[in-house]
């Protein structure tokens, strides 16, 4: 096995994880997300037919998510994210809301909507004011804490956070997160020989590997998804850069401007008159009497 695959691309997470094939590793992972030490709340899922066009595999753009149907008729969608792009939180809802809406059909009514489902695999860390790796998002009464119905429900899966940690797995959920954190073989291996669906997924993996087309198609993508990341990355040196040039010239700017104050006041102190001070200092007259 070629444990340095990266298990975060988003095109071999789809070929591991959304293909019916494959149902019941993502029926595991869903599983252990929406109920980490509880009774799994899927026992099916449908997936939507949703095949990326290979033309667009460099498109970094491009969405390469899993969409399915519970058997409890659940709505719900798994994306990757691995670089922080700053607005997870408004394309979540976002989406989110394109799924809710989308179930309504004419002449259908609301109480025909089913819950919807968000499930994030990120990268980076998105909340660092909270400490948990796993937070999941509904709508709630603010005072009470009740919650008004359980259609909204979107799930943060913070790998870095989980990573920070150091811990070893003990829920079904932290041995999924150590999967995607791209564990070595060995650690992997102690985990698959409990958990069937991990094992499965390990051998996704060396039937996707064994296939030159995919793994060609694997490479594009990481090599557009890395792209992105350095563009992010040098985006935002660029923008610090920019700040600091300008925190520079907007301090020497400040510090001009102090300093003719002072003169001006030494002036004023000495008698001189307000037409001198303003070719000495470039004060305006309203300036220079304020300082009185």
């Amino acid at each position: 096995m070629d444990w340095n695959l990266n298990r975060i691309n988003d095109y071999l997470f789809k070929w591991v994880f959304g293909r019916p094939e494959n149902k019941e590793i993502l029926l595991s992972f869903l599983n252990s997300v929406m109920s980490p030490e509880g009774q799994d709340e899927l026992a099916d899922i449908a997936l939507a037919e949703r095949e990326l066009d290979p033309e667009h595999i460099n498109d970094k753009l491009s969405r390469l998510d899993i969409l399915g149907k519970g058997n409890d008729g659940s709505i719900i969608n798994i994306e990757v994210q691995i670089a922080n792009q700053y607005d997870i939180d408004k394309r979540t809802l976002f989406y989110w809301a394109k799924l809710y809406q989308g179930q309504l059909q004419k002449g259908q009514r609301y109480k025909d909507l089913s819950r919807t489902i968000t499930v994030n695999v990120l990268n980076f860390e998105f909340l660092p004011d909270s400490q948990r790796y796993h937070s999941m998002f509904s709508l709630y009464e603010a005072h009470t804490g009740y919650r008004l119905n359980r259609d909204l429900e979107i799930h943060f899966l913070e790998l870095s956070k989980w990573k920070a940690l150091s811990i070893k797995p003990k829920t079904r959920l932290d041995k999924w997160l150590m999967y995607l954190s791209n564990a070595n073989p060995q650690e992997m291996e102690e985990i698959a020989m409990n958990e069937p669906a991990i094992r499965k997924a390990l051998t996704a993996e060396e039937i996707f590997l064994k296939q030159d087309n995919e793994r060609y198609l694997y490479e594009m993508r990481e090599k557009a998804l890395l792209d992105h990341i350095s563009n992010i990355e040098g985006a935002k040196e660029e923008g610090m850069a920019e700040g600091i040039a300008k925190g520079r010239v907007e301090g020497r700017a400040e510090g001009r401007a102090e300093a003719n104050k002072e003169i001006a006041l030494k002036m004023l102190e000495l008698g001189m008159s307000l037409s001198d001070i303003v070719k000495a200092t470039g004060l305006s007259e309203d300036e220079i009497q304020k300082l009185h």
